[in-house]
């Protein structure tokens, strides 16, 4: 009985030892059967690896995205790693007449705010007045963001945009200081020390008010209409004057027209370019209409006094307010939503 079976397992083993014409099929099906055994396997487990890698990215993805939904909304997290990441990521923080505000856009204005206020005013946001002023900040820092994306649509309606060039000087003009020009880099370093930006950023700023200055005056047919009427009131009366004028335009509320005094100020007075305005003048001249660097209306600028260092003048302003009003409009039509939540009891106290 032994014998048999070490007969039929020899004979299960007996590869033919030539290979012809007739048995060449045969040896390659045996090859390529042995094969088979180690090509299947690592297929399937292929297959299972390829759809593990799958199920736990996904998984992963979701995750991240309730954890991130979850600080951002939740617990509002204002780390310098979540800003970095809305302002790559455009998520939501609110959205006016249906478009979206960046939460980056938020972040960025509430993270100066907040670290002006702990570098130069020393205050602690986590006990409770810092708390109040925290809150402050942040509904300060919303409403600017959701203003700027209401100005950027309107823009795009009226095909208004900002160049870099203009960028550019606006930059250069605000290294004019009270005490001499300084350079770009104490100009950097000082806008890094007092609002926490960067260049980039601070020039991101400076694009988002230009935008909304130019929307501002383009809207306003109620303010060029005061500014039309109080130049030719000038032109027929070059010594009028504009605390008479302001009178003469009326006005009620946020459009009321007022004039006033800037006493003894600099050459290089910070005001929106009055001053550089007023030396151009003659003393009782009175300016052509001003729109200033701010953006909160036209001006007119009466020379009073110029030395070599100061100069003194007075200045009629017709304010700007249809863009506050429409906006104020949307808000009451519910066209404006907020994703986050902050509670407006706290606003009104830090105000006080």
């Amino acid at each position: 009985m032994k014998k048999l079976l070490l007969k039929k397992r020899a004979a299960k083993k007996e590869i033919p030892t030539r290979i012809t014409n007739e048995t060449v099929a045969e040896h390659r099906e045996r090859i390529l059967a042995g094969g088979r055994r180690f090509k299947y396997p690592m297929q399937y487990a292929r297959h299972r690896l390829v759809m593990t890698t799958i199920i736990i990215t996904v998984v992963a993805f979701v995750v991240i995205l309730l954890i991130g939904w979850w600080q951002l909304y939740s617990v509002q997290n204002t780390s310098t790693l979540f800003y970095r990441v809305t302002r790559v990521v455009p998520v939501p923080v609110a959205s006016v007449d249906d478009e979206m505000v960046k939460y980056g856009d938020y972040l960025m204005y509430y993270n100066s705010s907040a670290h002006y206020l702990k570098q130069s005013k020393q205050l602690n946001l986590n006990d409770k007045a810092g708390q109040r002023q925290n809150s402050h900040i942040k509904r300060k820092s919303l409403d600017i963001a959701i203003a700027n994306t209401y100005a950027q649509k309107l823009a795009r309606d009226l095909d208004i945009s900002v160049s870099q060039e203009r960028i550019d000087q606006v930059t250069d003009d605000d290294r004019n200081t009270a005490t001499g020009r300084i350079s770009q880099e104490t100009y950097d370093a000082s806008a890094l020390n007092i609002l926490g930006w960067t260049p980039s950023e601070y020039r991101y700023d400076t694009k988002n008010r230009l935008i909304r200055q130019d929307v501002a005056y383009a809207i306003d047919e109620n303010a060029k209409q005061q500014q039309e009427k109080a130049s030719q009131l000038i032109q027929k009366d070059r010594s009028l004057d504009l605390k008479a004028l302001a009178t003469t335009l009326g006005g009620k509320g946020d459009a009321e027209v007022i004039a006033g005094v800037s006493g003894l100020v600099p050459h290089t007075n910070q005001d929106g370019g009055l001053a550089k305005a007023a030396l151009t003048l003659q003393p009782g001249g009175i300016s052509s209409p001003i729109r200033t660097s701010a953006g909160d209306g036209y001006y007119f600028v009466k020379l009073a006094e110029k030395t070599p260092t100061q100069v003194s003048y007075t200045y009629l302003r017709i304010p700007l307010t249809e863009f506050n009003n429409r906006l104020e409009t949307l808000k009451k039509d519910s066209k404006v939503k907020e994703y986050i939540s902050i509670p407006q009891e706290d606003d009104e106290a830090a105000q006080r």
